[in-house]
């Protein structure tokens, strides 16, 4: 029996997620729900359904799981815990300040209704989280370090996109070397934000903007670039539509730690993703969490889980004992 799952929202996570579920023989694209009107929607898998999102609650007996892929920051903390009463959810919240207040709205919804609301599934949070926490379970005595980069940060270049003058932009989050080789060394520096990354910004501006008030705008923005040596490149449309239309991204964590009775030896653990496309491997991880989130609730289990709650083995197309066999 195929796990039927649904997205919600289709941008370039929505067609990540429909490229994903494709690629799994256990499950099935069973609709597509959109702000926009369904029929200029055109999707890439044939004979799917795709409706608005003002009809969802009637097909909430055609889906086992919904994947919700709008944006993190503004769709995700009101409709996870909404759909959370109706169906088994997946999204990608990414605001790592907020996730406990959204894990407790998610909670209440989801144990209300008897479902699991898997929340912040992706690489960071999500992967970089696991790894974190391993880490940190192994070596007690040790510290700390993820690096980001390089790649295009897409709420970075939004932020850039909405200074007057700007047409469009892209922001490219970079470690800054020394730091990475220092950590890499076995070293545990202390490292503020400037000296663990750069930002790099490619600008297209209007004709006749004010290129000296949009760069020192970038660079003066809170939350965003203030806090970074940040560099400004300006060029025309052409140039980024050649060399910066992708969404690439990646990162390490890293944790250095000390053993032995006098901590006379040093242990480096490393994790690392360099990716083509950061919205294609989102959409895989939760494809893979939804999997999970299906079989969880067909055990009983509901309420808000995260990554860090989830075994390996629900995620996992193969059965335990195939995993126990040529995995572990």
């Amino acid at each position: 029996m195929s796990i039927r799952i649904g997205i919600l929202g289709y941008g370039n996570l929505g067609r990540g997620v429909e490229c994903a579920v494709k690629q799994n023989d256990d499950m099935e694209l069973a609709a597509v729900f959109t702000r926009r009107n369904p029929a200029s929607l055109k999707i890439l898998s044939e004979n799917v359904p795709v409706y608005s999102i003002n009809d969802i609650l009637n097909y909430k007996d055609a889906i086992d799981v919904l994947i919700l892929c709008g944006g993190s920051a503004t769709d995700l903390p009101k409709q996870t815990p909404e759909y959370a009463k109706y169906f088994h959810v997946i999204d990608s919240f990414d605001t790592h300040a907020k996730i406990p207040a959204h894990f407790a709205n998610v909670d209440q919804a989801a144990k209300a209704s008897g479902k699991i609301g898997i929340i912040s599934v992706g690489w960071d949070p999500g992967m970089f989280s696991l790894s974190r926490v391993y880490a940190d379970a192994i070596l007690p005595d040790g510290s700390d370090y993820t690096f980001w980069g390089r790649g295009v940060s897409q709420g970075h270049s939004d932020a850039i996109r909405r200074i007057e003058g700007v047409l469009d932009a892209r922001q490219y989050t970079i470690p800054v070397p020394s730091s990475l080789e220092a950590v890499r060394n076995g070293e545990t520096p202390e490292l503020s934000t400037r000296e663990k990354h750069t930002r790099e910004c490619f600008v297209v501006a209007a004709e006749g903007a004010d290129l000296p008030k949009i760069e020192t705008e970038i660079k003066e923005m809170p939350n965003y670039f203030a806090d970074y040596d940040t560099t400004v490149h300006f060029i025309s449309q052409e140039e980024l539509d050649k060399n910066h239309s992708g969404i690439p991204h990646g990162g390490f964590v890293i944790r250095n730690g000390k053993t032995g009775w006098e901590k006379e030896h040093t242990h480096t653990i490393e994790y690392s993703l360099r990716l083509d496309s950061n919205p294609e491997f989102t959409a895989c991880v939760l494809t893979a969490y939804a999997r999970a989130a299906y079989r969880m609730g067909r055990e009983g289990m509901c309420g808000c889980k995260t990554v860090l709650d989830v075994a390996p083995a629900y995620l996992c197309r193969q059965s335990n004992d195939q995993l126990r066999q040529h995995m572990l």
